[in-house]
């Protein structure tokens, strides 16, 4: 039996489970592709026992007419739109009658797919009104994903089946988000789709930290990226990205340190100067986190991790966790949400890192590797570093590439995509984070000197793991 044929059989098996649930009752509503999640449930036996209602409303004037005007028809505000008339047409019409053994779910979405003449890009919002037990006050789940394939089939396959695990996912896996998000990936190519953002709200989630949620979402594969704002909100990254200018800064930020926000200052005030005034004020700064740099051992630390979250959040960071590890790919990813400048704020350390070989294994090599990184108006913005042997003070003006890179260094500097950032704070530049580490470890509270107070919560995990 091909992988394709096993995916139809596990998919369908999933679809007929929902069908002889007699607690699941609800309506689907799809718009933009075909009705793919709700044939499902019709080619599975006992439609009848789950399927109340479908509808596709394509026509711009019948969706208005049904949902209310909207600016951009495939968005999450649509999507609200969609789940609210659903809901409670549902609940009007059936509440009374059946209410009292039923949990009631409307599932909508709302696509823009491979069309005639159409080169992308191709993305979905899906989401579920549904409740956690009969009577209850509704919940809501959303997610949103982007179609990678120019394959109208393919897409339409795509959409059915994760319709399907969706549900599957919300009725039967909620009491372990792993489980929760790898089903919501079961039994589908990961070529063929990104899922980049997923929240729970409403009633049974006002604690829920969708921090977590996301962080699944990376670890399980299904997303390269996952952002929160300085409100602890996940942001769906096209929405929060979209036509902004980005200072981003790497690093595992345990501990988060002085240094690391003072050369993020100097770094935008830097970037300022190219930006014109009006651009100025959409600027964000995004401190990124590699998933790796969350792990002990094999798991991630989730209070470990909501630490270094809350830390950066209190100092009005948005923060990023990837499962990235070349500065290229960070590249590429950022482009594909804006195409405004986009600083990569680093030290001569990491830039360092940059001209190893190990950065240059993607075909083309280093020559390539480059090209990717500063795509569009992409550039490094790098800071200083001092020798603690010498007291050689290195900036990027004075950097000594390796020697088969020298001139390719300067001919990235003569063309502006390496940007030398003045700073010059001696005392924070003689400490590095593991001499803060070290610090900490040993009870030394001169490193209260060189972490702000809104970090001060992670020194207990730093001392935990000694």
């Amino acid at each position: 039996m091909s992988s394709v044929t096993q995916s139809l059989a596990a998919t369908q098996e999933k679809a007929f489970r929902i069908n002889m649930d007699k607690q699941c009752y609800g309506s689907f509503a799809e718009i933009g592709a075909g009705q793919e999640t709700a044939n499902w449930f019709f080619r599975s036996s006992g439609a009848a026992g789950t399927v109340a209602k479908t509808i596709s409303a394509y026509d711009m004037t019948v969706s208005d007419s049904l949902y209310g005007p909207v600016k951009r028809y495939v968005s999450e505000e649509r999507l609200k739109q969609m789940m609210e008339c659903e809901y409670e047409t549902l609940i009007n019409h059936l509440g009374e009658k059946r209410g009292k053994d039923t949990c009631f779910f409307a599932f909508c979405n709302t696509v823009k797919c491979k069309g005639y003449r159409d080169n992308g890009p191709w993305a979905a919002w899906i989401g579920v009104r549904f409740q956690l037990k009969p009577e209850a006050p509704p919940s809501d789940f959303v997610l949103h994903v982007r179609l990678l394939v120019p394959d109208h089939d393919i897409q339409m396959r795509v959409l059915g089946i994760l319709g399907v695990n969706v549900l599957y996912s919300l009725f039967y896996k909620r009491e372990r988000m792993d489980e929760f998000v790898l089903n919501i990936g079961a039994n589908l190519d990961r070529s063929f789709y990104e899922v980049d953002f997923m929240r729970f709200s409403g009633h049974g989630f006002s604690m829920f930290d969708n921090r977590i949620l996301a962080l699944q979402l990376v670890q399980s594969g299904l997303s390269e990226a996952t952002l929160f704002c300085p409100d602890g909100t996940v942001a769906q990254p096209a929405d929060l990205l979209y036509k902004r200018p980005i200072v981003l800064m790497r690093g595992s930020f345990l501990p988060l340190c002085k240094i690391h926000m003072e050369m993020m200052d100097s770094v935008r005030s830097k970037f300022y100067e190219s930006l014109p005034e009006e651009q100025r004020s959409r600027e964000i700064d995004i401190c990124e986190i590699s998933l790796s740099n969350l792990l002990r051992g094999r798991d991630v630390d989730l209070l470990d991790f909501i630490d270094r979250a809350d830390a950066l959040a209190a100092l009005g960071k948005t923060v990023m966790v990837t499962n990235i590890t070349h500065f290229h790919r960070i590249s590429t990813l950022l482009n594909q949400y804006t195409r405004e400048p986009v600083a990569i704020a680093l030290s001569i350390g990491l830039l360092n890192e940059v001209f190893k070989e190990k950065w240059a294994d993607t075909p083309g090599g280093i020559l390539a590797t480059m090209g990717h990184i500063f795509v569009n108006r992409t550039k490094f913005y790098v800071t200083p570093w001092i020798n603690r042997k010498t007291g050689e003070f290195v900036t990027a003006t004075t950097y000594r590439a390796p020697e088969k890179y020298h001139y390719l260094y300067r001919h990235l500097c003569a063309n502006g995509d390496i940007v030398d950032v003045p700073y010059f704070n001696q005392k924070l530049l003689f400490q590095t984070p593991r001499d803060i580490i070290r610090m900490i470890r040993a009870d030394d509270e001169q490193w209260k000197e060189y972490v702000p107070e809104q970090a001060y919560r992670m020194v207990e995990h730093i001392k935990e793991s000694n």
